[in-house]
Formats: C-alpha cells, structure tokens, sequence
C-alpha cells in the first residue's frame, strides 16, 4: 500500500460532475466552420503556411511552428481555407489574435498517414520530432509543448506522474477518457517514460472516479507495464494541481520557483500521453479533444470535438436551455468567461460550462476584510491571501512580490471561503498584469536607452575618427612643407664650428645634388617635346653646370681619399 501524504489547505466544493459523467463520450457533428487560432499553446505561435482559397486534408499542417518553443496547428477537417485573419480567440481579454478560418466540405478526407508499429525503433530526438509536429501540447490547461517537456534533463527522472486527478467541479472530460480508452493512455505514458528514462510511472486519479480507477488499474494489469501504478488520492480541490498531486503522490515538496524536474520528477496529464500514443501509433496530429458540455444545457455530456468549432454549435449538441448568459471555459473556480459564444474551441478547452443566474448567481457586495485568515488557512500554496489583497489594491505591488504574489496558482480556493464575499483572485490577477505591464515598460524604456546610448556613442566615434584623419593628414602636411624647406644651409649651419673646412663643403655638394635629386624626382617635366632652341640651349646650359658639379665632387672624393 502505497503512503499517501498531504499538501497544505484545500477545499471541499460541491463536484457537479454526475451531470455528464453517465453517458459515454459522443462524437460531436461537423460544423459549419472552424475557426483555428495560430496560437494554442505557450511560446511562438504557429506560422501560417496555407492560403485564402486552398482546399486541405483533413490532419494537414496549416501552421508551421516558429522556433524552439512552438507548436504545428493542422487542418481539423478537409476543406478551403476561406480567410487567414485577426478574430476573437478563446481568451477572456477579448483581444483578436491570428486565426485560420477553414470550411469543412463534408469528405473528412484524411492526409496520407503511416501508423508506427514498432516506435521503439525510433530514436527519441525522432519521437519527439514527431510530437512536435503532431502539436501535442499539455491538455491539462497549461498548453505547454509536450516535446519540450520530455526532453532529456540534467537531473535524473525518476518518477513520471500521470494527472488524472480533475479536480475541479463540473469537468468530467478526462474521467471519461480513462473508462474508455485507458489502454491508448497507459500506451502514451510507455512512450513518455522511455523518453525520460522514468523508473516509475504513478497515475494519480481522485477517488470519487472508481470507475476510471478500475479501467486503468485493468490496463496495466493486462498490458504487464512494469513498475506502473494507479494510485486513488484523496478527493480534495485543487489536488489536480501539479504540485499537489506530486506532494500527495511522493511526499516530494516542489518550493517556489524551483522546477519538479530538478527533484526528479516529471508530471502529464492522462489526455496529453493519449494524444501521444495516437501522434505516435497512429500519426494522427492533435486535431480534436474531449470537451465536457454542462451546466445550462438538457443533456450535459462530454463530446470529441474538433479544434475551431464554434463554442455555440457544439454547445446546441448538447440542448441548451433558456436563460444562458454566457460561456465559461474551464470549470468554476479556475475557469474564464468567454468574449463571445461563436469563439473556437482550442487545444485547453477541456469544458464549456453554459452559465445561467440560477446556477451562478450575481455575487454578493464585497464587505470589509475581517481578517479572518480562512483564505490563508485553504491556500494550497501557504501564502498569506489578505496581505496580498491589501498590497493588491493599494497597488504596493514591491510589497506583493515580496509577499510571493506570482506562487499564487490563482486557484480560488481564497474566494470561496471568504466570508467578506472579496473577489481576491481578482485582485491578484490585476497587481501581476501591473507587474508585467512595468516589466514590459521598463524593457522598452532600457531597449530605447540603449539604442540611444548607442547612437551618441557612434556619432561621437564618428567624430573621434574624423578628428583623428584630420589630425594625421595635418601632421602629414607640416612634415611635408619642414621637408621641402629644408636647405642645404640650413643642414650646414647645423654643423659643428670646429668642422673641417673641405668636409664642410663636400657636405654641401652632396646635399645640393640631393637636393636636386629631390627635386627632379617630385616634378613630373612638362613639355619635353617641340622644345625651341633657346628652351634647348638653356637646357644643354644646366647640363653643363650639373656636370662641373659632379666633377667637382669627383675630385674633392679623390683628394680626400689620398689625404
């Protein structure tokens, strides 16, 4: 028997999910179009690499990933590409991001795929190649890029931890998933495990889901999976978080800002190494998930809906009921009101809650906090809830990070037990957008200083060159008249008094006929032909003096060498 342990806090709120765990999962109807976001995953988002007009296959890439961290996007269904523009994405800000509009043609016309029958005889720089352009993303919510994720670490592996906890109320999505397709899932993980050289993988699933409990334990009992075990935890929110799962699974506490895999352990959720397995065994990319449909509807059920349909088509599947005010993707505590109904369900979409008065009614006004410290006694993450909220809306933001604002997984555990009805998560969300706004400023205001310190500092290098050329080319100059100036005399009279009269003027001999040299070797003659005879006569004249010059120095040579 396996030790479980306890994380800190936690809460007990009404589950919600027999509304649509009692059905299987259904296939959900083609819509009338599908609007696919570039971006469904952390990272770069995905490059377009189809145009308006083109008809596609149905598993088809649309969108190439664009660097390290990055994710492919593929074509759903075959189809035209109608349009390649800014739309209003599954996010609760409302903001347009990139998507790709493609109208099914009814066909669901596959791509050639080559299913692998023996992956093991793949290498695992080829796996995860294969994972990447599959666009497998963590389907848990964090849309992380699994690829990344696997990839060999510094720190040794030890223990590969399965999530099927679903801990929040209303979603039943990976409850489903593992009674019906356990033995793709534990498939998944074999794949996941070689890739991290795991000794162990533990699958943490809550045990008010004894069904999927006994599918997975059935799994790996059949399939004879080593050192793989189905462990039921406690049923408690939010035991599905990372963290909390790997502390009640291991006893192994994951502090602030260090990394599970630094301790050596390695957390997925179950629909992610079920995406695996058929991006592997079957070369299908991530084209469609299992979405819980609840809340205001007559049939609440989890259907596998492909990404880009229209929240209010796959939603009418389900037979809303009058009086829904709006969508709320994900469940009710960690959840986000939807900008629009027609937004596409994406890659994190795992539930759509149609929301109503009568099962979320309007909150009640927010009184004075009491400090009661309940929020800090349910916070999972043992921070102090109430002195962040006063640091939050005084806008103190120094004081909230030092008060570890961003360990806060904004849960809402806090919100629920607060007697004073203080929204405090969202106050926790606005001082970290604050944050990040100053961050994003700041990196502005310093890319500018720098272009602008590096601006003055190239004008100024400029001007250092300029005034260095001028420099050197006067210096140059003033070398160049000092030489023309100097004389024969100039050199003779530099000579000692007491010099030797005779030495004195073969010195000024040799120095005139450098002179000259000089001279004759600077001026480039002019008008040597059709010479007149007197410019003939002048010249044969200063031949003349320059050979009684040479005799001269001939002879004063020869007394000196017989002195």
């Amino acid at each position: 028997m396996r030790t479980l342990y306890q994380f800190h806090g936690g809460i007990h709120p009404p589950t919600n999910k027999t509304q649509s765990n009692h059905t299987p999962i259904k296939q959900a109807s083609l819509p009338s179009k599908l609007v696919i976001p570039l971006h469904q995953h952390v990272g770069s988002s995905a490059k377009p690499i189809v145009e308006a007009g083109q008809r596609v296959l149905k598993g088809e890439l649309i969108g190439a990933p664009d660097g390290h961290l990055s994710s492919a996007v593929h074509a759903p269904t075959s189809g035209t590409i109608s349009a390649i523009d800014m739309q209003i994405v599954a996010h609760p800000s409302g903001i347009p991001d990139l998507c790709i509009t493609l109208i099914p043609d009814g066909l669901d016309e596959w791509i050639h795929r080559e299913p692998c029958d023996d992956w093991c005889a793949l290498s695992h720089t080829e796996l995860r190649h294969r994972l990447r352009q599959a666009g497998v993303v963590g389907l848990g919510g964090a849309v992380f890029p699994s690829d990344v994720k696997l990839y060999s670490h510094k720190h040794k592996i030890k223990t590969l931890v399965l999530n099927g906890a679903e801990c929040e109320p209303y979603i039943t999505c990976d409850d489903l998933l593992m009674r019906e397709r356990a033995t793709e899932i534990l498939q998944g993980a074999q794949i996941m495990r070689a890739l991290l050289y795991a000794e162990e993988v533990l699958i943490g699933i809550e045990d008010n889901k004894p069904e999927a409990i006994a599918a997975m334990r059935a799994a790996v009992t059949e399939g004879c999976h080593e050192r793989m075990e189905v462990v039921a935890v406690p049923t408690i929110y939010p035991g599905g978080g990372a963290k909390q799962l790997i502390r009640v699974l291991t006893g192994i506490e994951v502090a602030a800002g260090v990394r599970s895999t630094n301790l050596g352990v390695q957390c997925f959720n179950v629909a992610t190494a079920y995406s695996a397995w058929r991006a592997i065994g079957h070369s299908e990319p991530l084209i469609s998930r299992i979405v819980t449909i609840t809340g205001n509807v007559g049939h609440p059920q989890n259907f596998e809906a492909l990404i880009g349909t229209p929240m209010d088509e796959l939603v009418a599947q389900a037979q809303p009921l009058p009086g829904t005010t709006g969508y709320i993707m994900g469940g009710p505590m960690m959840g986000v009101l939807m900008p629009s109904m027609q937004v596409g369900v994406i890659k994190a979409t795992n539930c759509i809650i149609a929301a109503a008065k009568n099962l979320f009614p309007a909150p009640a006004p927010a009184l004075p906090c009491i400090r009661c410290t309940r929020c800090a006694e349910v916070c999972p993450s043992e921070l102090q809830p109430q002195e962040l909220y006063w640091f939050s809306k005084a806008k103190n933001l120094d004081k909230a990070e030092d008060y570890h604002l961003f360990d806060c997984i904004e849960c809402g555990a806090c919100s629920y037990v607060c007697p004073s009805n203080i929204p405090l998560v969202q106050y926790y969300r606005f001082a970290k957008s604050e944050i990040w706004a100053q961050e994003a400023s700041q990196k502005a205001a310093d890319a500018a200083r720098e272009r602008h310190e590096f601006r003055e500092s190239r004008i100024e290098r400029e001007k250092r060159e300029k005034a260095e050329k001028l420099a050197a080319k006067e210096k140059a100059a003033i070398e160049a008249r000092a030489l023309r100036a100097e004389t024969p005399q100039a050199v003779v009279s530099s000579a000692r008094p007491d010099a030797d009269p005779e030495n004195t003027m073969q010195l000024k001999i040799q120095l005139a006929i450098d002179h000259a040299k000089e001279q004759a070797a600077a001026i480039k003659p002019k008008n040597t032909e059709q010479l007149t005879p007197q410019q003939l006569a002048e010249i044969a004249d200063i031949e003349a003096r320059r050979a009684r010059v040479r005799e001269i120095a001939k002879d004063v040579t020869h007394i000196d060498g017989h002195s």
